[in-house]
């Protein structure tokens, strides 16, 4: 499994920023990409903002199914500095200053808590199968030694 130990939200981070610094600010995250027309009758317009942010909520699914599986303390630091970054960024660069990057932090944040609380209740599954298990065992063997020495 390549993807376990990478924060995929980074390529997220990345791709923004090449947009952000290299396309002129009059155009950025508002153009539109196409539009759709409704069965109300009205266009809805996809802008590249809106399309970015589909996208990076399809990355962050991928990492909350990743985080289901082994994902080690690395795994977690690398998102909280993921996280830390977004903020930073957000907070200190002017062509982050938007509702698309804004979002994007958003979805850091949802993307670490997600992996904290997914593996705490993994471990305290995992914990609670090894103690069931050693119950089980425990039973067993003193069914076994009952039994043969009756």
């Amino acid at each position: 499994m390549f993807l376990v130990g990478f924060p995929l939200l980074i390529i997220s981070l990345a791709v923004y920023n090449m947009i952000a610094f290299l396309t002129p600010p009059a155009e950025g995250w508002a153009t539109k990409l196409y539009t759709v027309r409704l069965l109300s009758g009205l266009d809805w317009s996809v802008t590249l903002g809106d399309a970015f942010i589909a996208g990076t909520l399809l990355l962050l699914f991928i990492e909350v199914v990743k985080a289901t599986g082994a994902k080690s303390g690395v795994d977690h630091g690398l998102s909280l500095l993921v996280f830390g970054g977004a903020v930073a960024e957000f907070l200190l660069v002017r062509q982050a200053a938007n509702s698309t990057f804004a979002i994007l932090v958003v979805i850091c944040f949802v993307d670490l808590i997600a992996g904290l609380s997914i593996r705490l209740r993994v471990s305290r599954r995992e914990r609670q199968i090894g103690a069931d298990y050693a119950d089980a065992h425990a039973r067993a063997m003193e069914a076994e030694e009952h039994g043969t020495a009756g």
